[in-house]
């Protein structure tokens, strides 16, 4: 495991959710993270076919282009009933038919059409199970890369419920919880401190980062 030796990161993304969601975890530690879309840095092409190899393509774009160490997220949400999907076809799912751009209204609805296609309709809500998962890639200029996973798992609800977070939050009940993350808090969605678990995929997987490289800088 490669020591992190500097506090400036590029966080490899133009979704402001993110980078709200991002800062908010690096906050104990001192750490000062700039995104992709500050250095205007275009998008790469994410043609990987796993979440490791997406995460990848955007830290190491960041990083190479910057000279800085660059932290990228890929996530998505993996539908049991779907065989995976949408996947690392997360974001896609929300594009559009009319090339107008991304819309996660239009992406949720798509998600619970295809879960009434194969019978789970709505008041099945226990037999729609799903789980959110994160892959943070550290990339240094010179390649060098760590990853970390993380996973929450839960079910899908429908109507949507709630109007925080970003994505398909409104839709995705956490297990063990009665509300979606959608009717969460950002510090409750999260509800992680150095040294525990978080709820939320993302805290899951930094707290693994934190733990491995980042304990020392508090």
């Amino acid at each position: 495991m490669r020591a992190l030796d500097t506090a400036n990161i590029i966080l490899a993304t133009h979704n402001v959710g993110k980078l709200d969601e991002f800062r908010e975890l690096v906050q104990p530690y001192g750490l000062t993270i700039t995104s992709a879309a500050d250095h205007d840095l275009p998008e790469p092409v994410e043609d990987g076919t796993t979440f490791e190899e997406n995460a990848y393509i955007k830290a190491w774009a960041a990083a190479s282009a910057t000279g800085k160490v660059a932290l990228s997220d890929d996530s998505g949400l993996c539908v049991a009933a779907l065989d995976g999907d949408p996947g690392i076809y997360t974001a896609d799912w929300a594009e559009k038919p009319d090339g107008s751009g991304r819309d996660f209204q239009y992406a949720m609805e798509k998600v619970e059409k295809a879960l009434n296609d194969v019978g789970l309709k709505s008041e099945d809500e226990a037999s729609r199970e799903g789980y959110f998962c994160a892959v943070l890639c550290l990339c240094w200029p010179d390649g060098h890369a760590e990853y970390f996973r993380g996973e929450a798992h839960g079910h899908l609800v429908w109507p949507p419920r709630g109007d925080s977070g970003f994505g398909y939050d409104p839709v995705f009940r956490p297990q063990g919880h009665t509300r979606t993350f959608g009717e969460m808090t950002a510090t409750e969605k999260h509800s992680w401190k150095p040294g525990e678990e978080g709820l939320s995929h993302r805290a899951r997987a930094f707290g693994k980062l934190a733990t491995a490289l980042l304990e020392g800088r508090k």
